[in-house]
């Protein structure tokens, strides 16, 4: 499954869609501008909340977390020691889930993985439509939803990180 993202260019608070490979919309990253914290809404084309993105407050390092219906979902920080490439870490509500996520992230070049299994790959090759990068789900069983919010927060991280 791909699933085509439009880059923010205006910045945090923009909201923007994000479509199928036919060009549908499908989900709908709705940013909350005026809030103490980093906040982000995956909407379903009805505007039915799917799941909520806020910046953790009180952490050491960013920290961004995830919930649906209210539940935490996960929670994404960068791994403390990624001297070379960006990592970030992504541990699941469970508890015992931890996913990978690996590359080049302002690139938008970089995938998630799970136990070296990979789950969706973050590219901006093979698409011709500027400022644009995709996300492909590899995995049938995955949740597209929870693999978007990851990457829509590991990148909002990398950009806020790039900034400081």
């Amino acid at each position: 499954m791909r699933f085509l993202v439009r880059d923010r260019i205006l910045g945090f608070g923009d909201d923007y869609w994000i479509e199928d490979e036919q060009g549908n919309k499908v989900f709908l990253v709705d940013g909350k501008a005026i809030r103490l914290r980093d906040t982000f809404e995956l909407k379903d084309t009805r505007g039915r909340v799917l799941i909520d993105i806020h910046q953790k407050m009180f952490a050491l390092r960013d920290t961004m977390v995830i919930e649906r219906d209210g539940e935490p979902l996960a929670t994404i920080r960068r791994k403390r020691l990624s001297l070379l490439r960006n990592h970030y870490r992504v541990s699941l509500a469970d508890g015992r889930t931890v996913l990978d996520v690996s590359g080049k992230i302002l690139d938008r070049e970089f995938a998630v993985e799970y136990e070296g299994e990979l789950l969706a790959v973050i590219s901006r090759r093979r698409l011709s439509v500027r400022e644009t990068y995709g996300v492909d789900v590899v995995r049938d069983d995955a949740d597209p939803a929870l693999l978007i919010a990851v990457a829509v927060c590991v990148i909002h991280l990398a950009e806020k990180e790039r900034e400081d």
